[in-house]
């Protein structure tokens, strides 16, 4: 006896699109890396709005944008090295060293401002390129090597200085060719009615604007991604790994470079000393903007924010009358509200999505 046995029929491969997995809107913004900053900012935003009544008028908020732009600008740079998965402690010392090399180098040579800038670009991006390669070729975490040429930088800054000028502060450079057409690019302001706008408001626009498209939109960006989060893989895959993070401690350089001379030329002197500390405002920036320390995440937009909350703090205790002495630890308060309102929503996310 005999059975036939009639096979079932073969299943249809599922669609490509029946194995996509559709986020919900709510879960595509929490998985942002800015929007736990953005809710922060919102936060203490509405907080000073309430508590300080002179923070309500326009020129207090161009103010809060042109102390946000300062710190903001560079931390653009150091924002991407981070999401390469590196670091730069020199990134502050940079800023004054840029602008001493274009002072002390044009009023003892007496030559135009503009060569003694283009030569301080040269120098900013060389010690950006020694940084990288160091980084590269020895293996020797960016930390310490970065802490060394902070340390190299910050020295010299006031050896030489002491040396060219007999004081630790530059000389007066607005008599010199070439200032009026720098101070225009670098530390101009113009008005909107009774609103003072500096230009480094519109150069931190620009900068946020193009380092969000590289990450967003082109190869490049994806290289950063790549070498910081899964170096090996990006290696494997023909990333150029060390001509990437070279070319972004050049760019935390370059940036560097440019609030020097924003620096210089608005207030036409500098002291040698200035510009210590301003790296954990950077890195701080980046990590309240949703960047990872371990590299690989985060974005530019998330880093503006960051920036924008420091600007927002600073200012604020001065608007509010409060006494500055405690402008540290009120400052290191909203950025730890501001860090855990950041993990909390990354937390949700993940939690929303896991269900």
């Amino acid at each position: 006896m005999s059975h036939s046995v009639q096979a079932a029929p073969p299943r249809p491969a599922p669609s490509d699109s029946s194995n996509r997995v559709t986020l919900g809107l709510s879960n595509r913004l929490l998985a942002r890396p800015e929007v736990g900053a953005l809710v922060a900012a919102i936060l203490i935003f509405i907080f000073f709005m309430a508590a300080a009544p002179a923070f309500r008028s326009a020129e207090s908020f161009f103010t809060v944008l042109y102390q946000s732009s300062t710190i903001g600008i560079v931390a653009v740079g150091v924002g991407m090295l981070m999401i390469g998965g590196e670091f730069d402690l020199s990134a502050g010392v940079i800023t004054t060293t840029a602008g001493l090399v274009n002072s002390m180098f044009c009023w003892y040579f007496g030559v135009n401002l503009w060569v003694g800038a283009l030569l301080s670009l040269v120098f900013c991006l060389f010690v950006g390129f020694v940084n990288g390669y160091l980084v590269m070729k020895t293996g020797i975490p960016s930390f310490l090597i970065t802490l060394g040429t902070f340390f190299v930088l910050q020295g010299a800054n006031l050896g030489v200085t002491k040396l060219v000028t007999g004081s630790v502060s530059s000389t007066d450079i607005s008599r010199i060719d070439g200032f009026g057409s720098l101070n225009k690019i670098f530390a101009s302001s113009f008005k909107i009615g009774s609103v003072t706008v500096w230009i480094t408001v519109l150069w931190w626009v620009l900068f946020v604007a193009l380092a969000a498209w590289i990450l967003q939109r082109t190869r490049i960006g994806n290289w950063f991604f790549a070498v910081g989060g899964a170096p090996d893989s990006a290696r494997a895959v023909g990333v150029p790994v060390v001509r990437t993070k070279i070319g972004l401690f050049m760019t935390v350089s370059f940036l560097g470079w440019f609030i020097g001379m924003h620096t210089l030329y608005r207030f036409n002197t500098l002291q040698a000393g200035n510009g210590v500390g301003n790296e954990f405002l950077y890195i701080i920036a980046a990590v309240v903007g949703g960047t990872l320390l371990t590299g690989g995440f985060g974005n530019a937009i998330g880093v503006a924010i960051g920036a924008f909350i420091f600007g927002m703090t600073s200012l604020g205790i001065v608007y509010a009358g409060w006494d500055p002495n405690w402008f540290k630890a009120f400052l290191g308060v909203m950025l730890l509200l501001a860090v855990l309102v950041n993990l909390y929503i990354k937390r949700m996310s993940t939690a929303r999505k896991v269900g």
